[in-house]
């Protein structure tokens, strides 16, 4: 099944396609008082990976500063939690129960990995969960080293064949189980997101939620979408996110395309790309993670030819900015479109720019808003958890090497 005729959008060039998928991303315009549950349930999950990805994301969309969202995430209106593919993502509250279904399969795959190869078994897991569960409650975080010590014997170290696969001991294993079926949840010892250092509290939350479900989250906020965007993000194999999308409605723009949009969409798609493109730039800095981009995790989509053939700031000599699967560096986004390059130098507290287009005082005014926001309140724009100033030096010389301000 495709759209009507009548309602099918004609042939659409990319900056309309990116115009769209920007205004579907609250992109193209502030959406001032929304908190962060609606955000992130308007827009998808954040990623999360120990960085800043979703405070610039919250940023950029609704002007939220890092307290708003720290107070969310400790009054659970938002939490961080193992979602699909088994990744980390900040979800709302209203898609808790989904959102630990589509992740919960990477735990039961740990484990069979672990029975196959490290001579483990079920049920010495499944006794060291009771055992961690009878030594949480529900108010103050326990580190992994006293859940460990407190257990006991229950942990067992899995020796150099675990090293070697990244598992020491049972107890990942078991922390894994337990977060996946909402018997305990993960919490920042400082309340923070862009770090990775947590204890862990009882909890009791359901897990529910099938493939079309999520399809139909996917869609509403990335449609059109291909079914292989689809399952880049959810990690269904091919039949189950065939079936996921056409239970969840997502048909054919048009004969022979491959992008797939829902009927609840089709009116409001159709009748913004036949609209005159908007002509007033909106800049936004964003992590390079952020959904605009992997939610598809199609990076040329987002680039002009000349822009994609462009040399990897601080990479090897022969790499280009659009033949990587995700942005080495965060990124500046105009209508859907990434125009330029950034990072954060701590050490001059200031952001280091490379633009793609002519610096103008709107771009400017939006690089001075997010160095404000980053210096003030986050105090870095860590790109994943292992990023430090040090790391990001090269990149950091590269941009500043392009930069028209020379900063």
């Amino acid at each position: 099944m495709q759209l009507d005729p009548s309602t099918a959008p004609p042939a659409l060039d990319p900056a309309r396609l990116r115009a769209w998928w920007s205004h579907r991303q609250w992109l193209d315009r502030p959406h001032t008082g929304a908190t962060a549950a609606e955000v992130l349930a308007a827009t998808g999950w954040a990623r999360s990976v120990g960085g800043a990805a979703p405070y610039l994301g919250l940023f950029a969309r609704a002007g939220l500063h890092r307290a708003e969202v720290d107070a969310a995430v400790a009054g659970l209106e938002v939490h961080e939690l193992p979602s699909a593919r088994g990744c980390t993502y900040v979800l709302p509250a209203a898609d808790f129960a989904l959102g630990l279904a589509a992740g919960a399969a990477a735990p039961e795959a740990e484990l069979s990995a672990a029975e196959r190869h490290l001579g483990v078994e079920r049920d010495e897991v499944e006794k060291l969960c009771l055992a961690i569960e009878s030594v949480l409650d529900t108010a103050d975080p326990v580190d992994p080293t006293t859940i460990r010590e407190a257990v006991g014997d229950a942990v067992r170290s899995l020796g150099e064949a675990g090293r070697k696969r990244g598992v020491s001991t049972t107890l990942p294993l078991a922390l894994g189980l337990l977060q996946s079926r909402g018997r305990i949840r993960r919490v920042p010892v400082n309340g923070r997101l862009d770090q990775q250092r947590y204890g862990y509290v009882a909890w009791d939350q359901p897990v529910r939620g099938d493939a079309a479900d999520l399809a139909r989250r996917y869609f509403a906020w990335a449609g059109p979408a291909t079914l292989r965007h689809f399952r880049w993000f959810s990690g269904f194999g091919a039949a189950t996110a065939r079936t996921a999308a056409a239970e969840a409605g997502a048909v054919p723009l048009a004969d022979g395309s491959e992008l797939l949009v829902t009927h609840e969409l089709a009116a409001e798609f159709a009748e913004f790309t036949e609209s005159e493109p908007p002509t007033e730039p909106h800049y936004t800095l964003l992590a390079g993670i952020d959904g605009i981009h992997l939610l598809h995790r199609d990076l040329p989509r987002l680039l002009d030819p000349a822009d994609a053939a462009r040399p990897l700031p601080g990479g090897r000599a022969g790499r280009t900015f659009g033949g990587e699967a995700d942005p080495q560096t965060h990124v500046v986004l105009d209508r859907g479109r990434i125009v330029g390059l950034w990072e954060y130098d701590v050490e001059r507290s200031e952001i280091v720019l490379q633009p793609f287009v002519p610096l103008d005082d709107a771009l400017r005014d939006a690089v001075a808003r997010t160095e404000a926001f980053v210096r003030d309140e986050l105090g870095d724009a860590r790109g994943f958890s292992l990023d430090s100033p040090k790391s990001r030096a090269p990149k950091i010389a590269a941009l500043r090497a392009c930069s028209p301000t020379g900063r």
